[in-house]
C-alpha cells in the first residue's frame, strides 16, 4: 500500500485520548498488510512485528491525539487532518520502513493509547515488553532527532476556610491560593536559565473555588516543567506550605530526559539522515513524550523520531508533506538496518545522558 494512503487511512479514524479502539483496529489492519504480525494489547495498544530474536528494537508510536475534529484529505502532496503530524506520520513511517525487515533481531511497533493524556499504553508497555534500542515516534522532521525532554509535573492544591467578611483585613481563601501561587512561580523563576530546556518554568492551568454556607474552598492547579537534573520529588519537596497549608495532590508526573548524543540509536538516525544528504539536528524539546515513561523504564539506547513540523501539533493546520513522510521512510529503513546489525547485548545504562 502507498504509505500516504496509509497515513489517511490512519489520520480519517478519530482518535482523542480515550478513543482509540477504532485508529487501533485500523492500525492492525494496515500492519497486517504490510506483512507484520498484528494485535491488540490489554490496555488496547495497537503491536505489530517482524522478525524474533535479539536485538529487540521497538518503536513506540502513540494513536491517540488531543480532541478536535479537523478535515481529512489528502491533496497537491499533503495528507491533512487530526494526527497526522503529531504522531500517525511517524507511525505510518515506520509501518512502511519496516515492512520488509530481516532482522536479525525483533522489530516492534507500538500504536499506544493515551499518550496525550496520562501515556497509560507507555506505562503498562513497560512492564510487559523488554527492549534492546527504543526509538519514540514523535515529529522531528525528517532531518532532525530529539534527544531530550523535558520532565512535567502538575499537582491540585487545596484551600479550606471559613467565610470572613470582605471589608475585613484576613484574607480570604481563594486570596490564600493566589498568593500560594505566585510564591511557587517566584521559585520557579529564581531558577531560570539563558535556555528554556534547562529552565524550571511553572504556569497556573486551573483555578476552582466553591463555598457552601460560611465553608470555603479554593483550588489552584500548576504545571511545572523540569530540566534534565531536578526531579519531581525535589520540586515536590520544595513546594510551599505557607500560606494556607495547602493539601497537595499530584496530578502528572513525569521525569525529565535527555541521551546520550552518541548513542546507537542517535547515531542510527544519523545515518539515514545523512545517507538522504541531510544535515542532522539534535533537538531539546520542553513538552513531553512517551520517551519520560519507557527510557527510565528500560535505559537502553533511545532516541525521539518522526516526520512532521512539531509547530503544527495541536493546531487547525496540523498537515503532513507526501515528500517528508517518504524521507522519512528511507530514514528509519537504514536505521532499523543498522540496530539489526548491532546484536550485542546492551549494558542496562546504555541509554541516559
Amino acid at each position: 500500500m502507498e504509505p500516504a494512503e496509509a497515513l489517511r487511512r490512519l489520520v480519517a479514524r478519530y482518535s482523542p485520548s480515550g478513543r482509540e479502539r477504532s485508529a487501533v483496529r485500523e492500525f492492525v489492519t494496515l500492519a497486517r498488510r504490510f506483512g507484520y504480525r498484528a494485535s491488540v494489547d490489554g490496555v488496547g495498544n495497537g503491536l505489530a512485528r517482524r522478525g524474533r530474536g535479539r536485538p529487540r528494537i521497538v518503536f513506540l508510536g502513540h494513536i491517540d491525539t488531543v480532541e478536535g475534529r479537523r478535515p481529512v484529505r489528502r491533496a497537491r502532496g499533503r495528507v491533512r487532518g487530526r494526527g497526522s503530524v503529531d504522531a500517525k506520520g511517524a507511525l505510518t513511517a515506520a509501518l512502511a520502513a519496516g515492512a520488509e525487515f530481516a532482522g536479525p533481531g525483533e522489530l516492534t511497533l507500538v500504536a499506544a493509547v493515551g499518550e496525550e493524556r496520562d501515556s497509560r499504553g507507555a506505562r503498562h508497555l513497560v512492564t510487559h515488553l523488554r527492549a534492546d534500542r527504543l526509538i519514540v515516534g514523535e515529529p522531528s522532521g525528517w532531518d532532525g532527532v530529539t534527544i531530550g525532554y523535558k520532565g512535567e509535573l502538575q499537582v491540585t492544591a487545596t484551600f479550606r476556610g471559613r467565610r470572613t467578611h470582605y471589608s475585613s483585613p484576613a484574607p480570604t481563601t481563594t486570596d490564600l491560593a493566589l498568593a500560594w501561587t505566585q510564591a511557587v512561580r517566584s521559585a520557579a523563576g529564581a531558577r531560570q536559565q539563558e535556555s528554556l530546556f534547562h529552565s524550571l518554568t511553572a504556569k497556573t492551568v486551573e483555578v476552582e473555588t466553591r463555598r457552601r454556607g460560611d465553608a470555603e474552598r479554593a483550588a489552584v492547579t500548576v504545571d511545572f516543567r523540569l530540566p534534565p537534573g531536578l526531579t519531581t520529588a525535589e520540586v515536590l519537596a520544595a513546594l510551599p506550605t505557607e500560606p494556607g497549608h495547602p493539601a497537595v495532590r499530584v496530578r502528572i508526573r513525569a521525569e525529565p530526559v535527555e541521551v546520550d548524543r552518541t548513542n546507537p540509536t542517535v547515531q542510527a538516525l544519523v545515518a539515514g539522515i545523512r545517507a538522504l544528504g541531510g544535515r542532522p539536528t539534535l533537538w531539546r524539546k520542553s513538552g513531553t513524550s512517551d520517551l519520560n515513561v519507557a527510557l527510565p523504564a528500560w535505559r537502553v539506547p533511545a532516541a525521539a523520531y518522526g516526520p512532521g513540523e512539531s509547530r503544527l501539533d495541536h493546531t487547525p493546520r496540523e498537515s503532513l508533506a507526501e515528500a517528508e513522510l517518504d524521507r522519512s521512510i528511507a530514514v528509519l529503513r537504514t536505521a532499523f538496518a543498522r540496530l539489526a546489525q548491532d546484536a550485542v547485548t546492551p549494558r542496562r545504562s546504555g541509554g541516559g545522558a
